[in-house]
């Protein structure tokens, strides 16, 4: 009988660990990444997130991060909905939360997942290895691509034509020389579902995104007073967006049977009232989102943001509480629901 390779063995140990895919690339497996992100810099497409500029010596190549890498593993996680995630469009007086903010913060559940995959591995073959989900200048699209996962699609994110766009990417650097799976090659074809989804106009041009027009930018990095010629276009959204990602043709293939059971949604979160959002202070925010990726925003960044969808509700009933924070001690929320008042009186 034939002996599994280890690379089976690696995928098959990744799926009981919670993954729903593994394949692997050679660490220069994204030749145009250094150059394709130092375009996007210039372009200052990336906003005020500077760390990205910091560290885009890094960010180009896995070698760059880490000289000894050989082989890059990567693994997507999905958490494929199991409603619209669009349901709430039409329901002005409740905040939408992407989908992937309403169950567990993923940083700490693919880490946790990864950690485990790679002591397994190096109980199997030893080695030095590093594992990253999100918070390291690493560029798990390109990388993903270059393993098989999927491809990016026009609207920058990676899709996979078993798992749609809704996909978690972690990244293992490892020494070891494994043997690598073929790159993915795009499908995207002549659709441009994606880029006419989107309700700010954050796509300049097919596979580039504007973050300085992306509502998920706005919302989660963005410190400042929002932009008012792209206030109308937030809606009801108060962290992040589903838009694009929901356009996706190819999320006809997602199965939510498939999604890690630790996103699914808190019943909380799933239609949270505005009006309450409205009312939280630190301690009350801290409570509702502990556990959450949106706790790393901050209460102040969540009330300007739900103080916004207030104002494009046109539900005179928030007044009141809009009205409770035109003296706020954050000038930025304080803007942001003295707006919403006068686009309510109009």
């Amino acid at each position: 009988m034939q002996t599994e390779t280890l690379e089976e063995r690696l995928k098959v140990q990744a799926a009981q660990l919670g993954f729903a895919i593994c394949r692997i690339a050679p660490a220069d497996a994204a030749p145009q990444s250094a150059e394709r992100l130092r375009q996007w810099l210039d372009a200052g497409h990336h906003g005020d997130m500077l760390w990205m500029e910091e560290r885009a010596e890094q960010r180009g190549s896995p070698q760059g991060l880490w000289p000894d890498v050989r082989s890059v593993i990567m693994l997507g996680m999905s958490y494929a909905p199991g409603r619209d995630p669009l349901a709430l469009a039409d329901v002005p007086d409740r905040a939408r939360i992407s989908v992937y903010a309403q169950g567990k913060d993923y940083h700490d559940v693919v880490k946790k997942a990864l950690k485990a995959l790679a002591r397994w591995l190096v109980d199997q073959q030893p080695g030095a290895l590093k594992v990253f989900v999100d918070t390291a200048p690493v560029m798990e699209k390109p990388l993903a691509q270059g393993a098989g996962l999927g491809w990016q699609g026009k609207h920058s994110n990676l899709v996979s034509r078993d798992h749609g766009s809704w996909l978690f990417l972690g990244a293992i650097y490892t020494e070891l020389a494994l043997a690598p799976d073929s790159a993915e090659r795009d499908h995207c074809g002549s659709c441009t579902a994606c880029l006419t989804a989107c309700p700010t106009d954050a796509f300049p041009s097919p596979y580039v995104v504007d973050a300085r027009r992306c509502i998920s930018y706005l919302t989660i990095e963005y410190k400042g007073p929002i932009p008012h010629d792209l206030r109308a276009g937030m809606g009801n959204r108060i962290y992040g967006c589903d838009d694009c990602l929901a356009a996706c043709p190819w999320n006809k293939f997602a199965d939510a049977a498939a999604a890690n059971r630790a996103f699914l949604g808190r019943a909380e979160l799933a239609a949270p009232e505005l009006a309450d959002l409205l009312a939280l202070g630190d301690a009350d925010f801290r409570e509702l989102f502990s556990g959450s990726p949106i706790k790393r925003i901050g209460r102040n960044r969540l009330v300007r943001n739900a103080a916004i969808a207030a104002g494009n509700s046109g539900d005179a009933r928030l007044r009141g509480g809009l009205e409770a924070l035109v003296g706020d001690d954050d000038p930025v929320v304080a803007e942001a629901a003295a707006w919403a008042i006068g686009k309510l009186r109009a």
